[in-house]
């Protein structure tokens, strides 16, 4: 047997005053009875070329550090003088990257290399879009199948929770509930690794318990049954997270160890295809943007492409970022802020704040203080790194973030790039949206503690405004994200409107709209 070596959008200017995604193949059809039973077989597109993850929990309690050191020296050797030729040899090499493999972090756990194009997607943990992709998902499941790992798939599309040990099934599980789509709650597909077990968790936004909790990337959970302290289950539907049934959550709790790798499918929304006769309008903006969210289809757009400054409109990266990596009943310290400059400060006096009320304040004021506060809970540096990690995730190649409020004007980004964001927030996010939009969560989860909070966002003389965001500084000048209502063909569509560069972004988001009214809307 193969030994693995290691283990392997305002109405101000933010800068001063007020003004605005094995080298072994497949030989049988099925697969064999020990190694990955029951999980169904079928030709993939393509293979995982090798695996190289962190080490490998063990359950083993030794004593004497000496001799774990000694025991992986001896295995590193062995596997570099034997095992590795004949792996070659045979053209079936399994792990790469062994020696990076033994360093516990956010090293990549797998490589796939397309048979044909030859091109190379490196997985690192975390949201990972092109696990929405069946052909893909299967292919780095299978990856870790053949190297024997040990770890947790949740396909959120067939309801099933499997647990492998060395490559082997071991159980599977029903999932009883998961997320819905659009919450804050919702898991989105990606590669994970387990970072906390709790044998009861309270949350306090439903406040509720959640026994033998599994928590990975700080925000997502797998749970039992939920229940309030009296004992009784809720009967709400909304609760969050990858929920099974109480023994079948303990059964996993008992057996999962931490930094386990965790694969979460989830198919992404289907695009429901609309037919539009596109028409570019006269606009003094040089860019900008109106588009079909659902179906992508462009009504109008100019430089697609081209990267620059986008003031806060980087707020909906944070916002996106912090929700992923934050929960929502944290309470964040203000111990150390930076506070930079906001048209209304509101952070100054304070020890701490809740979670959901940073949210309002950077998605509704565009709270310059609340980007900071929320960047600071993670680690500044961490921070931006994850929003850059985001960015390429989804496909955002023109797109750089350099701080997290966006007063930095290395914080460039296109109106097609901006589509990208702003169709994920709609579609896997949308209480972001609704943030926006001045909309509250249900005081059952929380409740903000601000009140009389001046919401930006807003475009005037329409009353077809969802959501979005708006910006504006020096070098971007005006910005906005806007979402809007349109009547076609008597179906009710939502299009976004993009803004970069504008001196007047609320006649220029209102030009675009009458234009899209008039060439396709409903007379």
């Amino acid at each position: 047997m193969l030994i693995f070596l290691g283990y392997t959008l305002g109405m101000y200017n933010e800068e001063d005053t007020p003004r605005r995604f094995y080298a072994i193949s497949f030989v049988d059809d099925e697969p064999t009875v020990t190694k990955g039973r029951l999980i169904p077989r079928k030709e993939l597109s393509f293979r995982p070329v090798s695996v190289a993850l962190p080490p490998r929990p063990t359950r083993l309690l030794i004593a004497s550090r000496t001799l774990v050191l000694l025991a992986t020296l001896i295995f590193c050797i062995y596997g570099a003088v034997f095992v590795a030729p004949l792996a070659v040899e045979r053209g079936q090499t399994l792990l790469a990257n062994a020696v990076s493999g033994l360093v516990v972090g956010k090293e990549t756990p797998v490589v796939i290399e397309h048979p044909y194009t030859k091109a190379v997607t490196s997985l690192t943990y975390g949201i990972e879009v092109a696990f929405s992709e069946p052909d893909f998902f299967a292919a780095a499941r299978d990856g870790f199948i053949v190297a024997e790992r040990t770890f947790v798939e949740a396909d959120l599309a067939a309801m099933r929770l499997r647990y492998f040990e060395d490559g082997v099934l071991v159980f599977e599980f029903p999932i009883v509930k998961k997320g819905e789509s659009g919450t804050f709650w919702e898991t989105p597909a990606g590669l994970y690794e387990v970072e906390k077990k709790k044998q009861a968790h309270f949350a306090s936004f439903g406040q509720v318990y959640l026994p033998y909790s599994i928590a990975f990337q700080g925000n997502f959970y797998i749970h039992g049954t939920p229940y309030y302290e009296t004992g009784d289950v809720p009967t709400s539907t909304a609760q969050g997270g990858i929920e099974l049934s109480a023994a079948d959550a303990k059964e996993l709790y008992d057996v999962v160890t931490l930094h386990t790798p965790v694969l979460v499918y989830e198919r992404t929304a289907d695009r429901k295809e609309f037919l539009y006769e596109p028409k570019v309008p006269e606009l003094a903006t040089p860019h900008y943007l109106i588009a079909d969210i659902e179906s992508s289809t462009v009504l109008a757009a100019s430089d697609l492409g081209e990267a620059v400054p986008i003031a806060s409109l980087t707020k909906l990266m944070t916002a996106v970022v912090a929700a992923e990596y934050i929960n929502l009943d944290t309470r964040v310290a203000i111990t150390e802020p930076s506070f930079v400059q906001s048209l209304i400060p509101r952070l100054g006096e304070r020890s701490s704040v809740s979670f959901y009320s940073l949210l309002e304040l950077l998605l509704q004021e565009s709270s310059n203080e609340a980007a900071e506060v929320i960047a600071a809970e993670v680690g500044r540096a961490q921070f931006i790194a994850y929003m850059n990690e985001r960015a390429k995730s989804l496909g955002m190649s023109y797109t750089t973030f350099t701080d997290p409020s966006g007063l930095d004007n290395g914080n460039v980004s296109s109106v097609g790039d901006l589509l990208r964001l702003i169709q994920y927030i709609y579609q896997k996010r949308h209480f972001i949206v609704d943030i926006t939009a001045g909309e509250k969560l249900p005081d059952m989860y929380v409740t903000g503690e601000f009140s009389g909070l001046a919401n930006f966002n807003t475009v005037d003389g329409t009353d077809n405004f969802i959501g979005g965001k708006i910006g504006e500084t020096t070098a971007a000048g005006q910005t906005s994200v806007t979402l809007h209502t349109l009547n076609v063909q008597g179906e009710e569509r939502v299009v976004a409107i993009i803004i970069l560069g504008s001196e007047s972004r609320n006649a220029d988001v209102t030009a675009l709209l009458a234009y899209a009214q008039e060439r396709f809307g409903d007379q």
